[in-house]
This record gives C-alpha cells, sequence and structure tokens, in this order.
C-alpha cells in the first residue's frame, strides 16, 4: 500500500461553525473538498502519531464514501488506530462515549445533526477532542487556517474496506477495529440509571413510543428501551437509520415530529413519548397530552436529580445556554449550587464539565446532557425522565405542574424564521444591533428595559472571551427578549427570536404561552422589523 501525496487547492469556505462544517452534499462530493478538511483536521492535530481515533456518522447520504476516505486518509497521516462503528454508524454522544471509555486522542463525527439528508440535502464533519467534546476554537481556528492554505493532502492507494462486520486488520501500518457502535453507549447508561426499576416500569401497564424518525438513534433506542428493558416490541418507531431519514427532517420538535405529538395528544395516546434527531444529542419529551418545552426539562431533570443513581450523591452546578429560560437558574438557587449562563454551543460545557463545576447542562434546541459525555444525549434525557417516573409515580404532566406551582412557571417561546437570505439575516442583527444604547431605560410592552446589550461570554477556566453570542433586552420584572443567528444551516440564515416571562400566581400557569407572550412577540416582530426585511409574516417553526 502506497502513500499518495495529492496536490490540491484551497477552498475559500470551510471554515468550522459552531459544529464543525456543514455544507449541501453536492459541495462536499467535489473533488478534494472532503480531504482537505480532513487532512486540515488533522494537521491541526501535532501529535496524532500512533494516537486512536473514533469514526462514525448517523447514516445520512455519503456518510459511507466518506467513512472510507477518512480511513484511507488517517492511515496516511500516522494514527495508530481507528475504532468505526460497524457500517460507519455512531450517534454524537455515543463517540463522545467511546472516546472517553477507550481514552481514544479524538474522534470523528460525520453528521448535519437535525438538518435533512439525502442526495440535495445536508452533509457536516465535526472533530471532537480527548474530552469527548466537541473542538474549541484554538483547534477549530487551526483547521479553518490550514484550510485555507493546504497544498496537498496525504491518502493511502488501497480500495474500500469492509466496515460491516465487526473485527479488527490492518489498513497500512494502522489498526481499524470495526465495533458495535451501540454497545459501549448502553453499557454505559445501565450503569447511570437503574434498569431493574426501568424493567418493572414497563413490567406494568406503562406504554412510550419513541420516534427515532429514521436517523441514528434507532438502534440505541431498540436495543434499550425493548430489547434491555423489555419495553413492548413496536415501541421504537421510524427505527432503522436511512441515508434520507425517510425524506423526513429529523429535528425532535412539534412541527418536524408532528406524528408523534399527534399520537401522545389522541385518545388512547401512551404515557411518554419522545424524539431524538438526526444525530442522536437532541430530545423532545411529551406526556399524554402534554408537550414539555427544553427549558422545563432541564429544570425538572434538575430538580429531581437525587432520584437517578448516578446523581443520588446531588449536583455540583448546572449551565444553560443565554437564550435557554432561566428555570434551571431558579432550582439551582434553591439548591444552593452555582448556575452558568453560556453562549449556544454544547463546546462551551466542556470547561466547566471538565473542571468539575457542573453536572447537568442544557440548550433551549431540545439538547440535554451531564458530565457522562461531553455532548448533549438525546437518549439519556429520556431515560432520566424514565427514571423519575419510575421513582415518583406521577405522570408527565403532573410533575411538570408540581414544578410549576414550586418554583413559578417560565412562559418561553421561540420563533424560527429559517432559510432566509443570509444577507436579510445580516442586516435584521445590525438594525438591531444599532438600537441597543437608546433601549435601556425604555418602557416597551409594558415592561421597563433593564439592559440591551450584545451578550460576551468570559470563560471562568480559561479566561477565553466570545463576543457577539445574542442581543438581549433584559426587563425588569424578569421577562427576556433575545435575538440570534443561526449558524446550524446550510442554506441561507435563521434568525430566532426568544421570549419569556415568569409567572409565580399558580392561577395563571397554565396559559396559552403564545397568548401569554403576546406583546413580547409582537415587540419583537417590531423591533427586528423582520416582515419588512424578510417578507415573512409569520415564522417558520414556533417550539
Amino acid at each position: 500500500m502506497t502513500v499518495l501525496n495529492i496536490s490540491t487547492q484551497a477552498f475559500p469556505d470551510q471554515r468550522p461553525g459552531t459544529s464543525g462544517l456543514r455544507k449541501k452534499v453536492t459541495i462536499f462530493q467535489q473533488p478534494h473538498y472532503l480531504e482537505n478538511f480532513v487532512q486540515s483536521i488533522f494537521d491541526a492535530i501535532p501529535d496524532r502519531t500512533g494516537k486512536t481515533l473514533v469514526l462514525g456518522g448517523d447514516g445520512r447520504y455519503f456518510n459511507r464514501e466518506a467513512i472510507q476516505i477518512i480511513l484511507r486518509m488517517a492511515a496516511a497521516n500516522a494514527w495508530g488506530k481507528v475504532m468505526v462503528g460497524r457500517g460507519g454508524l455512531f450517534s454524537t454522544p455515543a463517540v463522545s462515549a467511546v472516546i472517553r471509555i477507550h481514552h481514544a486522542h479524538g474522534g470523528i463525527i460525520l453528521s448535519a445533526s437535525h438538518n435533512p439528508a439525502g442526495p440535495d440535502h445536508d452533509f457536516g464533519i465535526k472533530y471532537n477532542i480527548s474530552n469527548g467534546g466537541p473542538a474549541p476554537e484554538k483547534i477549530t481556528d487551526a483547521i479553518w487556517a490550514g484550510s485555507k492554505s493546504i497544498q496537498s493532502y496525504r491518502i493511502l492507494d488501497t480500495a474500500d474496506v469492509d466496515i460491516d462486520h465487526e473485527g479488527t486488520f490492518q489498513l497500512g501500518d494502522m489498526m481499524v477495529e470495526v465495533c458495535d457502535p451501540v454497545r459501549d453507549y448502553a453499557a454505559l447508561m445501565a450503569r447511570i440509571f437503574d434498569f431493574d426499576a426501568l424493567r418493572r416500569l414497563f413490567a406494568g401497564n406503562f406504554r412510550m413510543r419513541f420516534d427515532a424518525m429514521h436517523a441514528i438513534t434507532g438502534p440505541y433506542a431498540t436495543e434499550i428501551l425493548e430489547n434491555q428493558l423489555g419495553a413492548a416490541q413496536g415501541t421504537v418507531v421510524n427505527g432503522i437509520p436511512l441515508p434520507d431519514f425517510g425524506g423526513g427532517h429529523p429535528d425532535p420538535n412539534l412541527v418536524y415530529a408532528k406524528s408523534l405529538a399527534d399520537a401522545l395528544f389522541a385518545e388512547d395516546a401512551p404515557d411518554f413519548g419522545a424524539a431524538s434527531d438526526g444525530d442522536g444529542d437532541r430530545n423532545m419529551i411529551l406526556g399524554r397530552r402534554f408537550f414539555v418545552t427544553p427549558s422545563d426539562s432541564l429544570a425538572v431533570l434538575a430538580a429531581n436529580a437525587t432520584r437517578i443513581p448516578a446523581y443520588q450523591a446531588g449536583l455540583k452546578g448546572i449551565a444553560r445556554s443565554m437564550p435557554t429560560s432561566q428555570a434551571a437558574d431558579v432550582v439551582a438557587q434553591r439548591l444552593g449550587i452555582p448556575h452558568y449562563e453560556t453562549p449556544t454551543g454544547w463546546k462551551f460545557f466542556g470547561n466547566l464539565l471538565d473542571a468539575g463545576k457542573i453536572t447537568f447542562c442544557g440548550e433551549e434546541s431540545f439538547g440535554t446532557g451531564s458530565d457522562h459525555v461531553r455532548e448533549k444525549d438525546g437518549l439519556w434525557a429520556v431515560l432520566a425522565w424514565l427514571s423519575i417516573i419510575a421513582a415518583c409515580g406521577k405522570s408527565v404532566a403532573d410533575m411538570v405542574i408540581q414544578h410549576w406551582q414550586d418554583f413559578g412557571r417560565h412562559y418561553y417561546t421561540r420563533h424560527d424564521y429559517e432559510s432566509i437570505p443570509a444577507s436579510a439575516g445580516e442586516e435584521i442583527m445590525k438594525t438591531l444591533r444599532a438600537q441597543l444604547p437608546i433601549l435601556a431605560g425604555q418602557t416597551l410592552a409594558g415592561r421597563v428595559v433593564q439592559t440591551a446589550d450584545d451578550f460576551a461570554y468570559t470563560d471562568p477556566i480559561d479566561g477565553s472571551i466570545s463576543s457577539h453570542q445574542g442581543l438581549r433586552l433584559l426587563f425588569n420584572d424578569g421577562a427576556r427578549l433575545i435575538f440570534r443567528l443561526s449558524g446550524t444551516g446550510t442554506e441561507g440564515a435563521t434568525v430566532r427570536i426568544y421570549h419569556e416571562h415568569l409567572e409565580r400566581d399558580t392561577a395563571r400557569q397554565q396559559l396559552d404561552p403564545q397568548r401569554v407572550l403576546h406583546d413580547l412577540i409582537a415587540l419583537g416582530k417590531d423591533l427586528s422589523r423582520i416582515e419588512q426585511f424578510t417578507g415573512r409574516k409569520a415564522p417558520t417553526v414556533i417550539t
């Protein structure tokens, strides 16, 4: 086998975002495009020689072809071993778990997360470091710099290898281990949760429905929920990962997982419903005729964490992304533990987790996790909810309503304006940013603006500063209005507007959030001039 040095030219568009590089499949299929980025990753890791790399993806279109290219490039770039999931499959939280369990040097995850898949849709690639978490900005900056100056890449001259059968073999001087992608992750879940208690739950009359959305979580949920915990066969629906995710949009929210929501709001609804996204790191939680917002989910899990064996000693702290509601902060204050507000992006939780400052963390974009890995983890959140239900014997609705009575309800909604022209998105944020200096002290929507700023974060562990992380209006009654330009899509831009109001009056805690937040919603549309810039009269998705 010969190592080839292939001459290439740099592409100008390979700057990693908050979750690596995401583009249309057709862009990744260009000659040298994927190879350039992979070589830039490897060049940013000078101490890789002889080390172990974990490799896998969510099974979307182009996943298998990319796996073969990366294996040949890893062998040509002095990696000692690659652990690849059978069939090229690994969920994002499972990659994090395997990196940590096997003390790997890092991992490459092939996914565009919750974005659609297929030949005309999206693909993505990101690098995770030895703690199992997404690469920090110093590494992604080095990857970006390398991608702009690359002149050649190294690849082994060999045919495709068998990734469909477990076992080990040599690829040049490198060992390849094709492993069961579920095994280590399922064993980790069994150490965190009381599987015997969950078996007793399912042995009773408890019924649930898990929608894997034809994405990566299907094999994990089937093995754990049905095979190990005894949930009825058919509990997991859409459980076979497909290259196009069955033509669906694998984003677990009330719009894209409508069939699950319809099932949970039907007359014969099961007790519990959940869904996960393309790469398995997000989750949606539903009770019978009851939707749990991701912000409330984090808060309820934190308030009840000691019911789960791994967290019986209590939590060290809680962190949330800035746009996530303040519901978890109130729980932390009651528990007497620290709470942190970070920018959006799971990598910002990594330092806090590694330093032992927090145990639970979450984002309003349907992401929840703990210190067991360094990624958000959709199935972990589902098992955490099931564990608490098994321990307290209450329904999802009763648990959340009781939580509101104890802590107050943070009415919350996010309005997404998806796939708008990037120029319009930039203009909206520019217009809003220009208004910030004059908004403080004004009365808007019947509330006094206490602070109007562009959120910046100073990492309490390493002192690094992240600026321009979202525009905030903080009102003197605790309400918030937040604007962000999202970077997780591959086409155009997405403007997200977040609205929040705390209601402590128990008589007013079970109203429609869209009606309660009507004034803030109208204010957000007016300040952003969203209709003027985009022509959109309504958001694409409301959560």
